[in-house]
């Protein structure tokens, strides 16, 4: 059959419509129509490429695919048993009962978001947000925005756009997402400029790079990558006594930004935000949806003068939050005022949990479940904090009956919950340390299926 016969094999619109519908009734027409296009225009250029026409019914059952995707509620819940608690791909911090409740309770009618109840007037969007972020961190000043990154830009754009920003060699990096530092100073109308060398970097450098033309010192968190051996940098509390000598801005880029000292779970030390504060930073940037265990956001905090002016500018407004987003931050900011964070909010509950804890967990999990095994394994925190810091976790780890590993991982994946598993010891394993405990039955039920 010639390519132009090929062509004229392509079934119609019309044509697939009519076959999905008799396949599923419940399609809606639109996005029966919408998929048969789209599935249509992939025919033809596999037909321009010199592949075969399909018949209507075909095209109709991939299409019905296509659809069946787009009606399925997204993003989709699943388990994560991969053992990295702050997994970006997996959306970072699952919240705390608190904040789901509080996110229900704030969308699902009317609310007081920018209305001041006491006045009968409009009122501000960040009043109450803000004000529970200052007695938390102890700052004269909070601004919420949507992310870390747009926390960063604004801080730059509202006060080193036109001018230079000096940046240690070994801070100008480059975050998951391709989120460069170089890249966001350019952006935000801010010039770098790289002071010592990529692996120590003393005050004297900041010192000597100083001229009329700098606006602020920026010290970066180097967040998903560390450096050891011969290394070395000032203290926060020198770049802030340097910056304020010559009148210029101390931005301190904390990352995830932690509020709970994680050495005492026998990890490394994140930087506290607290310390960051009492270092004299006049800015302090860090996200929501990491070490703090909320939802995706970027937080400013610093003094009323610094933070005032980055509230002003335009971009401030256009990478504010929403109502949800605001809801889900208050309820978990308010664990940190109770101090019962490490209790109730489900990142720093997996940070603490005891491998006692997890094994009982993991025996409960694969009860009655056939050839699988115990095993002791190793979890991380991820999402860019704390990196190397390995935590000894257990795992439950799946035997040769149940196949291959890539079919044993797909089938767990294709699961009415998908799991996401790790493989270790060419064996899929699920790591107990990030399994949340309303998903253990489902688990075992998942694993007698197989």
């Amino acid at each position: 059959m010639t390519e132009q016969s090929q062509f004229r094999s392509i079934p119609s619109v019309d044509a697939v419509v009519r076959e999905m519908e008799t396949m599923d009734a419940a399609i809606p027409k639109k996005l029966a129509v919408t998929s048969s296009q789209a599935e249509i225009s992939m025919l033809r250029q596999m037909v321009a490429e010199g592949g075969q026409a399909k018949s209507a019914r075909r095209v109709a059952e991939a299409g019905l695919r296509r659809a069946r995707k787009i009606l399925e509620m997204s993003p989709r819940q699943v388990v994560n048993a991969t053992g990295v608690i702050l997994h970006t791909n997996l959306g970072r911090a699952p919240l705390s009962e608190e904040a789901v409740r509080a996110v229900a309770y704030a969308s699902s009618g009317y609310s007081d978001l920018e209305y001041d109840l006491s006045k009968g007037a409009r009122g501000s969007r960040f009043a109450d947000i803000d004000a529970v972020v200052q007695a938390v961190v102890g700052t004269e000043a909070a601004l919420v925005v949507n992310n870390n990154a747009a926390a960063v830009f604004l801080a730059l754009d509202a006060h080193a756009r036109g001018q230079e920003v000096l940046v240690a060699r070994g801070e100008s990096v480059e975050i998951g997402g391709g989120f460069r530092i170089p890249e966001i100073l350019e952006a935000s109308g801010a010039r770098l400029r790289d002071v010592g060398t990529a692996n120590k970097t003393r005050v004297e450098d900041y010192s000597s790079a100083i001229t009329e033309r700098t606006a602020a010192i920026l010290r970066v968190h180097q967040s998903n990558f560390t450096q050891i051996g011969f290394t070395g940098a000032p203290s926060r509390q020198e770049l802030a006594e340097l910056a304020h000598q010559h009148e210029l801005l101390f931005i301190d880029d904390l990352g995830s930004g932690s509020l709970i000292d994680s050495s005492i779970y026998g990890l490394a030390r994140e930087p506290l935000v607290t310390e960051a504060v009492a270092a004299g930073a006049d800015v302090v940037t860090f996200s929501g949806d990491k070490l703090l265990g909320g939802p995706q956001s970027g937080l400013l905090v610093g003094s009323a003068d610094a933070i005032k002016l980055i509230a002003k500018r335009p971009f401030a407004r256009a990478l504010r939050p929403d109502k949800m987003t605001i809801t889900a931050l208050h309820a978990t900011l308010l664990a940190y005022l109770r101090g019962d964070a490490p209790a109730t909010i489900p990142v720093w509950q997996m940070i603490s949990a005891e491998e006692s804890t997890l094994k009982d967990r993991a025996m409960r999990v694969s009860a009655g479940v056939d050839d699988v095994r115990i095993v002791p394994s190793i979890s991380t925190v991820g999402g860019g904090a704390l990196p190397g810091e390995m935590m000894p976790s257990v795992s439950v780890q799946l035997g040769e009956s149940y196949g291959s590993v890539e079919e044993v991982s797909r089938r767990l994946r294709c699961a009415s919950r998908p799991i996401i598993t790790r493989v270790r010891d060419e064996s899929v394993c699920l790591d107990m340390r990030t399994v949340l405990p309303q998903d253990e039955q489902l688990i075992t039920e998942v694993l007698c299926g197989l």
